[in-house]
């Protein structure tokens, strides 16, 4: 037989029993919407979850300690490097903020302004861009152009000491008053320049006692953001070689002896991935060389994990309705045999291939899989836009392990991909034929008399 004429055999087949036909097709829609829904709530689940993760740090960041470990190890640029060297590893950079180092910052007419050269994190200039500094001006890829170069928090004017006025009335805060606004700092330091003093703290007289002087030029602004630590809110980022440079030079104007008993390198340093699949071999080999370590990965595993079950859960039940659809499709099958034996007969004794009465069957079964499956599709979206427009993450995060109730107010509580309605419709085709097969080879299997002597 032509393809064309198993096509036209097929629809005219699918039409004969109209009623059984449509209910067969209902089954193949409530299962294929059902597993559609059931994943897509599981993907709403895990992008709520990769939300809330990201309000909490970046997942892809390992943090390094270096306050007490049982190695005694040491936390150095050479070790630095070797972590950089890692499979996996992007960049990374320490954290340094110096002991031994004291000074103040002037800015304005006269000096009027001044602050305390404090909260100063020295890092490694190629780093900043890789770590998620949103810079408000400057360039990321170069925040360092020259020496002294610095790089200030969204809110490090606020630092400023009007040093004319009493204390107590010598400083503005960013914070609103009673008609919600805020007073602006005293200066921009963007547009100052920056005198930066190192005193001999040891003398009597700070004022006529030696010091050393130099200008600092400020060359960005990274907005405030508390998972890179407060420095990026009233701090002041430097290139790691001048803040030791600046050290050194306090050290030694302050006649500060080095402690040999101290122990040397950084204490707290930062890691970037190139992807969360490093995460967990990354800071094992950090801890293996004795350091202490923290990052996201703790809490994003037991919240995965959690996920998983809950969406094996989801596809389970969605599972049930869909083989439930399955045996209703067989059903329709063997009883189109039932009331089809004499016809199937007739075309045995004409000469029709058995491959052909088989493939007819399974055209059948398998069309009813698809319809069933375009339809569940449909119904999918239409369910997954209500529960999206009606916000029903609130009311399902109680049953569901709280997740849907702590997420942002952005999440979708359903999410469809385009492989997951491709994927769906294939399953649901397949399982089509596949509960079409027992009933097709039964078919093939009929003797043509017998099939002819039957009413």
């Amino acid at each position: 037989m032509r393809k064309f004429d198993l096509i036209s055999m097929c629809l005219k087949n699918l039409t004969r029993r109209k009623v059984r036909t449509l209910l067969t097709i209902v089954g193949v829609v409530v299962g294929t919407s059902a597993i559609v829904v059931m994943i897509s709530i599981g993907l709403g689940m895990k992008e709520s979850q990769k939300q809330l993760l990201s309000q909490m740090g970046d997942l892809s960041v390992i943090e390094i300690y270096n306050w007490d470990n049982a190695k005694d190890a040491v936390l150095t640029d050479e070790v630095m490097h070797e972590i950089m060297s890692m499979e996996g590893v992007l960049t990374a950079t320490p954290l340094y903020q110096p002991v031994e180092l004291q000074a103040t910052l002037y800015a304005g007419k006269n000096d009027r302004y001044e602050t305390g050269f404090y909260n100063v994190t020295g890092v490694y200039p190629d780093a900043m861009e890789h770590f998620g500094y949103e810079f408000l001006s400057g360039d990321p890829k170069n925040p360092f152009p020259a020496e002294n170069s610095i790089v200030l928090g969204e809110m490090a004017d606020y630092n400023l000491r009007d040093t004319r006025k009493a204390r107590g009335q010598n400083r503005v805060e960013p914070w609103p008053d009673a008609q919600g606004n805020i007073k602006p700092p005293f200066l921009n330091l963007e547009k100052e320049k920056i005198k930066l003093v190192l005193r001999n703290n040891q003398t009597d007289d700070s004022a006529s006692g030696k010091k050393n002087e130099r200008t600092l030029t400020v060359t960005g602004r990274v907005k405030e953001n508390f998972n890179l630590g407060y420095v990026t809110s009233r701090g002041i980022i430097m290139n790691i070689q001048d803040v030791k440079r600046l050290e050194e030079e306090y050290k030694k104007l302050n006649k500060i002896k080095p402690d040999r008993d101290a122990k040397k390198g950084y204490e707290e340093a930062m890691v970037k991935v190139t992807d969360i699949k490093y995460i967990e071999s990354v800071e094992k080999a950090i801890q293996d060389m004795g350091f202490s370590t923290n990052s996201m990965d703790s809490i994003r595993k037991p919240m995965e994990e959690n996920i998983k079950k809950q969406q094996t859960f989801l596809g389970v039940i969605a599972g049930v309705s869909l083989f439930v659809a399955a045996l209703g499709i067989a059903n329709t099958m063997l009883m189109s045999i039932y009331e089809r034996t004499r016809e199937i007969g007739i075309m045995k004794v004409v000469g029709c291939y058995v491959e052909d009465i088989r493939t007819i069957f399974l055209m059948e079964a398998g069309c009813i899989g698809f319809m069933g499956g375009i339809i569940g599709i449909i119904l999918s979206y239409i369910i997954s836009f209500l529960m999206n427009y009606f916000g029903f993450s609130t009311g399902m995060g109680g049953g569901m392990g709280g997740f849907f109730a702590g997420e942002s107010p952005a999440a979708a509580v359903s999410i469809i991909p385009l492989w997951l309605v491709m994927g769906a419709l294939a399953f649901s085709t397949f399982i089509g034929v596949a509960s079409g097969f027992y009933p097709a080879n039964r078919a093939v299997k009929i003797s043509a008399l017998t099939a002819i002597k039957q009413e």
